[in-house]
């Protein structure tokens, strides 16, 4: 696969890319900013399994998802239905959060405006990429329980990334005597189906849909956020290191929602058995399928996107 996957802004549009072996058809729908579709596209060329189109007009701002055709066969691993929209798994921003919602697991049900969408940006670059120091003392940060109620952390930056570069949460770090911040996950997850219904949320970050984009909730201000908190936290003499899950998704089993990687390509992106039953190594319903591409590719250019948008030391 040599092409560039996902959407790269370019002189008059945007040329888009989307790896799916076994789709009939994909298309690229466009959204103005009250959610409303206003267009839809098929991406016309095929490559390598790879669908491929160019948009005109598109610009930095523009919200999108897409659509996947194919056969709905479970027992062939494709579970491909038309009528879900489906984030960008290359997307680096996502307009909301996203929620459980019972439809989204409901074959044929229409789930566009339930699922977040794509935000076209351009790459951003951190003005330093990580060092080779190894680490001495690791502190582990939970970036939303840990600056909730902090008294001097003001209240609209309390839960984000944005609040661990203020002036008393570094002097805090710093006292500590650590050299190395460890975030816990910033991907953009779901809560896990049964939670809703107790009242609870996945207050972790460990059941991610995308790889690439940061959680809205956590880093409201996307990569830029991010970046400008590392740049402080390096300023201060600390490291920063990522916790990252890639060994499954919040798609969850046979039972579980559509949301991405699953109706652009079951069979291509998730572990199956010789019935094509779903293999759950981790417990979580799904496990990605990394021994070959397009799994791993997916999980070496996320890591390339957050190290180079970020500036962050190591994973």
């Amino acid at each position: 696969m040599p092409h560039a996957l996902g959407v790269t802004l370019v002189e008059g549009g945007a040329s888009i890319a989307v790896f799916s072996q076994n789709a009939s058809r994909v298309e690229v729908c466009l959204y103005d900013a009250q959610d409303r579709e206003t267009q839809r596209i098929i991406l016309p060329e095929r490559r390598d399994h790879v669908h491929i189109g160019f948009i005109p007009g598109i610009c930095a701002g523009q919200r999108y998802g897409l659509r996947a055709d194919g056969p709905f066969a479970p027992d062939q691993g494709h579970r491909f239905d038309a009528a879900k929209l489906l984030v960008d798994p290359y997307a680096r921003r996502l307009d909301r959060a996203f929620a459980h919602h019972p439809q989204l697991a409901l074959k044929g049900a229409e789930t566009q405006h339930l699922v977040p969408k794509g935000v076209i940006e351009p790459p951003g670059l951190a003005s330093r990429r990580g060092r080779a120091r190894p680490p001495g003392i690791i502190y582990e940060i939970a970036v939303r329980a840990f600056t909730m109620r902090h008294p001097k952390v003001p209240e609209h930056l309390r839960g984000t990334v944005a609040a661990l570069a203020c002036p008393p949460i570094i002097e805090y770090l710093v006292d500590l005597g650590i050299d190395t911040v460890e975030l816990m996950p910033l991907a953009a997850w779901i809560d896990e189906r049964h939670l809703p219904a107790l009242g609870l949320h996945n207050g972790w970050g460990y059941n991610p849909v995308t790889f690439m984009a940061p959680d809205p909730r956590l880093a409201p201000g996307g990569f830029a956020e991010i970046r400008q908190t590392v740049e402080r936290l390096h300023e201060a003499g600390l490291q920063v290191v990522l916790d990252v899950v890639y060994n499954h998704t919040g798609e969850s089993d046979a039972e579980g929602t559509t949301l991405s990687l699953r109706g652009l390509d079951a069979a291509s992106y998730y572990r199956h058995d010789a019935s094509f039953r779903l293999v759950n190594d981790t417990g979580c319903g799904n496990t990605l399928k990394t021994e070959s591409d397009p799994g791993l590719r997916l999980i070496l250019d996320a890591m390339r996107v957050w190290a180079s948008e970020t500036g962050i030391d190591g994973f």
